[in-house]
């Protein structure tokens, strides 16, 4: 028998409240045609829960209560003046997930495939923060690049992400800004951007080993943006302008509900399911 002792845990993490439900019950819909076996965990981004709960317990996933005191001071100490807007650094909170591994994602994503062949993937010294691919906006301004640990670093987006909190902790941000905080600030791209620069700042300051999606899964895409041109869909799902599996969409930044693009057909296909699907369980 196997000692259940050394059986590791994977789950995935979203955060989530009522004001984005319109995102998240699509995001939801997805999950449960893709990854409905594996454990999903809903981060709260404020109170404001109550239909983000219900659709929770249709879809099977756990909303997770977990101790954001320090984070929340950590967020109004960075960012003062942005009440409102600085509740995004609580999607780290997945890394206090009791999990050995966890994968992050935003809630104006879609699954578009099975993300079980990235678990088990982390390796300390080899691979420890999976993104995407890399993104070369939204994180720093011109003066990174006089720092070396910074200068050359491979940027990314930190809607989706995955990695352990053995290799990486939320001690290990209030640590390196404890050390860092006036490099972060000298730093950072300002904008309306919180969790990203800071993300990817820790993983920089601690060097960290990244790893995109094409390097985990053999003929997997590192496309995600709902912008992406070139896409051709077929019945194994969609495909990039190299015939590489895409494993996402990601609407980041978008203002209103998605329309007419590539991948606009399929969120208003589960957002229909979805809503289906709650008013079954009404």
């Amino acid at each position: 028998m196997q000692n259940q002792t050394n059986v590791k845990k994977y789950g995935m993490a979203i955060i989530a409240n009522d004001r984005v439900f319109d995102w998240l019950l699509p995001f939801l819909e997805s999950y449960k045609a893709t990854n409905a076996a594996t454990p999903l965990y809903i981060i709260p981004y404020d109170d404001n829960m109550a239909r983000t709960r219900k659709a929770a317990e249709v879809y099977g996933a756990e909303v997770v209560d977990l101790d954001n005191g320090q984070l929340d001071a950590l967020a109004r100490r960075l960012y003062p003046l942005n009440p409102g807007h600085r509740r995004r650094l609580r999607k780290l909170l997945a890394l206090a997930l009791p999990l050995d591994e966890v994968i992050y994602f935003d809630a104006d994503i879609i699954l578009l495939r099975d993300f079980s062949p990235l678990f088990g993937m982390i390796e300390a010294g080899k691979r420890e923060f999976i993104v995407a691919a890399k993104c070369n906006d939204y994180v720093y301004n011109a003066k990174h690049a006089q720092y070396d640990y910074l200068r050359g670093a491979m940027l990314f987006n930190d809607g989706f992400f995955a990695t352990s909190r053995d290799v990486l902790s939320l001690q290990n941000f209030f640590d390196v800004i404890e050390a860092d905080e006036k490099v972060f600030h000298t730093v950072r791209q300002r904008g309306g951007l919180f969790a990203q620069p800071l993300t990817n700042f820790v993983v920089h300051r601690r060097g960290l080993k990244l790893a995109t999606l094409p390097d985990c899964i053999a003929g997997a895409s590192g496309e995600s943006y709902y912008k992406a041109e070139g896409v051709t869909f077929t019945d194994d799902g969609p495909l990039d302008q190299f015939g590489k599996r895409i494993y996402f969409c990601h609407w980041p930044g978008i203002i209103g509900m998605p329309g007419r693009r590539a991948f606009d057909g399929l969120w208003h296909e589960f957002a229909h399911q979805a809503a289906a699907r709650m008013k079954e369980f009404a």
